[in-house]
């Protein structure tokens, strides 16, 4: 009897991909990655003369290769020792869920990539040196030696904004360093740039071997973002600063009498947690007093987030830590940095544009913003204009100006209509020049709203808002001869209204948990002017041969480092104080009214925001440096709040670790957090119709001062705060209040509003949020 061909066929096809299957499976097993472990510090036999030598022996006794010793210890990329106990190791699959089950292993973070998250805010912000006279600058930082480590790309340490003219010698507690490479000695190090590291064993480890050739493996900044959140937090003063005659003035940090230690952990392929917990552990034991971390990799537990267990042992040690909120707006519960120990910060406007005009043939003229500048402009005459997409309210992958998807036929000699999205705004420009388009209209879409981002542009571009980029992709695709042409205005200011939220600043609420309410505030995030590496262009293109000493980016990576030159000068003028109360100075005091005194917008609206967007509000320096009360939060506390989120002991213990922390209970939820913020939530339950938080008060004013109270009204509850006055008779003094809310008429959408401790002089703000939960 003849056997069916076809299923003997079947049969070899099924073996043959069996075999794939299994062969992929052991491959993987075998495959080595970067692992982070946390160790338990205290649980050490005493036969070990130190930890790491503990460490290495836990594991070489889960090692499955057949290895000699010499590749065994290069299995350890990293030790950790001040904010994190523990390795980073490279690890199969196997190996690593052996280690897991060892005695004295806390926890295994698998390696994360991280992303970067990428003047006149000093002045907008109230911080100008002419007009001091508060002495937020009169007042010498040196005198406390404020020094604030920033994780990023590395520096460009020729830059004016890091002269160290006039400052006093290193303090001698400083324990950092001035590590050497390529392009970069010891003499780069000044009283300004008191010391630089990097970090990248995790990122080869990933990767493969960095190739010196190509990139700079010293703290030596090519990409630039380093240079620019490193001189937004402490730029040295620069006058006459510009982009290629834009914003033209004087360039400083938030603190300039401040310190910059530079931290290299992101390179041309990324940022990766093993670096960055590296740097962070290392960071703390130099001596830093802020990190500002201008970066993010997601949103995980708390105690599987790695960036989020350094930064609690960073906060135990009094090391304020700011991170930027991420890029991910409008959408919501898209940020990062959530953790309650970290400052959150968004993205916002000033009142700084760089105003471009797009006017059509048929006599309309639309507003936008550039930095373009050349030689060649589109002002005198009109060009034709062409949109390769299908209609104007959808963008489609030829409306996106991509690489390869504009043909030279159709576009030469033309203004190309492109969408936002996918690529970088500049890299459209260079696609359109290389296909022979004169210029081009950046035009929004839904995601990005009114939101308006300049660039310096390689060709005659300018970008316009949804509303406006509707009207001109339906003239060019209904007028078969649309012409248009385009004027650049400079730099105006005195911009109404602002700020602004910017669009595309991540969004709350804070999936983790929904009691503590993140963003924790917002700050100018939008064409902002600072140092720039001279190793690149401006539009970061490698085809861009300009060469310029400061550049304008946007994103929160250039909030963040905002608020950690504002907190370098509330340590600098509060050296006592904790993170906890620099924080809840910043929330407190925050403004939500726009120069126009409206609530603030929304830019992917138009419509006010909500603290779900700008958290407690935009921050407002010269009120922080003078909050009059403030809401402090110990480590304990914070513990006590990883207490009500469900965590086991063995997660718990993550964030112990040689403190020997227990659960003391203190807390009855999350929402009882000492927290600048009230934010409760209902749950569907409908016997549930009552829930109170406590606060606490610290007194940081006037000795003798009574506030008493404002509360917002709401639909949904009726609140009752006890008691209504607050009576202080010295600095220090703490006092508690209660708020409860008794549910009157449940709501479909979330509730906003705030109290406010009122003295006559000070306005001590609390945003309050009432989420009600859907049924399940």
């Amino acid at each position: 009897m003849t056997e069916n061909p076809v299923k003997w066929l079947v049969l070899i096809t099924m073996s043959c991909l069996l075999c794939n299957l299994v062969l992929s499976a052991a491959t993987q097993m075998a495959k080595k990655t970067t692992y982070i472990v946390q160790m338990d510090k205290s649980a050490m036999p005493e036969s070990f003369s130190d930890h790491l030598q503990w460490y290495s022996s836990k594991v070489k006794s889960v090692l499955i290769d057949k290895e000699t010793e010499t590749d065994k210890d290069q299995r350890i990329i990293y030790s950790y020792q001040t904010v994190f106990h523990g390795v980073a190791v490279r690890l199969n699959e196997e190996e690593a869920q052996r280690l897991e089950e060892e005695d004295g292993v806390l926890a295994i973070f698998p390696e994360t990539k991280y992303e970067l998250h990428t003047t006149r805010s000093p002045l907008f912000l109230g911080l100008d040196s002419k007009q001091d006279s508060t002495g937020v600058w009169s007042e010498k930082l040196s005198d406390h030696d404020v020094i604030v480590g920033v994780l990023d790309t590395g520096i460009w340490p020729e830059s004016e904004s890091f002269n160290d003219a006039g400052m006093t010698p290193v303090p001698a507690r400083w324990k950092g360093a001035c590590v050497t490479g390529r392009g970069f000695t010891k003499r780069h190090c000044n009283k300004k740039i008191v010391g630089a590291r990097m970090f990248y064993r995790g990122y080869e480890s990933a990767t493969g071997k960095i190739n010196p050739q190509n990139e700079y493996k010293s703290p030596r900044d090519q990409d630039g973002h380093g240079t620019h959140t490193a001189a937004t937090v402490a730029g040295t003063p620069v006058k006459g600063a510009n982009l290629l005659g834009y914003a033209y003035g004087t360039a400083r940090g938030m603190a300039p009498g401040a310190r910059v230690a530079a931290y290299k952990v992101c390179w041309v392929g990324g940022c990766f947690s093993s670096d960055i917990l590296s740097a962070v552990d290392r960071a703390v034991a130099d001596g830093v007093n802020v990190l500002s971390i201008s970066l993010g990799g997601g949103v995980s537990s708390y105690y599987r987030d790695s960036l989020s267990v350094a930064a609690f042992g960073a906060m135990e040690m009094g090391v304020f830590v700011s991170g930027s909120a991420g890029n991910g707006g409008p959408d919501p519960v898209s940020l990062t940095n959530v953790s309650p120990w970290i400052t959150t910060v968004g993205a916002s406007t000033m009142d700084r544009d760089f105003p471009a005009t797009v006017q059509l043939g048929n006599g309309r003229t639309l507003s936008g913003v550039s930095l373009y500048k050349g030689r060649r402009t589109l002002e005198k005459k009109q060009y034709p204009i062409v949109y390769m997409g299908s209609n104007s309210t959808v963008p489609d992958p030829a409306s996106l100006c991509l690489e390869g998807t504009l043909e030279r036929h159709k576009v030469a000699g033309k203004i190309v209509i492109c969408d936002r999205g996918i690529s970088p705004r500049v890299q459209k420009g260079q696609v359109v020049k290389d296909a022979g388009g004169v210029g081009m209209i950046l035009t929004n879409t839904a995601a990005n709203g009114e939101e308006l981002v300049a660039d310096s542009h390689l060709l005659p571009a300018a970008a316009i808002g949804e509303n406006e980029a509707k009207v001109v992709k339906r003239y060019a695709l209904i007028n078969p001869k649309a012409t248009a042409n385009l004027a650049f205005m400079g730099t105006r200011v005195g911009i109404r209204p602002s700020p602004v939220v910017a669009a595309f600043s991540s969004r709350g609420p804070n999936f983790l948990t929904f009691e503590i309410l993140k963003p924790d505030l917002v700050a100018p995030g939008v064409n902002i002017l600072a140092a720039w590496t001279g190793d690149l262009g401006p539009s970061s293109l490698p085809t861009d041969r300009r060469r310029v000493k400061f550049n304008i980016l946007s994103g929160t990576s250039m909030s963040c480092p905002h608020v950690s030159g504002i907190a370098a000068l509330l340590k600098a003028r509060h050296p006592e104080w904790s993170p906890a109360a620099i924080k809840s100075a910043l929330m407190t005091t925050a403004y939500v009214h726009d120069n126009t005194l409206h609530p603030l917008k929304d830019a992917s609206s138009t419509i006010p925001s909500s603290p779900y967007d700008h958290g407690a509000g935009h921050v407002n320096p010269r009120k922080a440096l003078d909050p009059g009360l403030v809401y402090d939060i110990e480590p304990q506390d914070y513990f006590e709040f990883l207490c009500t989120q469900n965590l086991s002991p063995t997660q718990l213990k993550v964030f112990a670790k040689y403190s020997n922390r227990t659960c003391q209970h203190t807390l009855a939820g999350p929402a009882d957090l000492n927290y600048p913020a009230i934010s409760v939530v209902f749950p569907y339950k409908t016997n549930v119709s009552v829930l109170s938080v406590r606060r606490t008060v610290t007194n940081v004013g006037s000795p003798v001062s009574s506030y008493h109270l404002s509360v917002s009204p709401f639909k949904g509850v009726y609140v009752n705060v006890v008691p209504r006055s607050l009576n202080f008779t010295k600095v220090g003094q703490k006092l508690s209040y209660k708020v409860t809310f008794k549910k009157m008429s449940r709501q479909t959408m979330p509730e906003f509003g705030a109290l406010i401790w009122k003295n006559g002089v000070h306005k001590v703000r609390s945003p309050i949020v009432l989420t009600w939960l859907p049924p399940m």
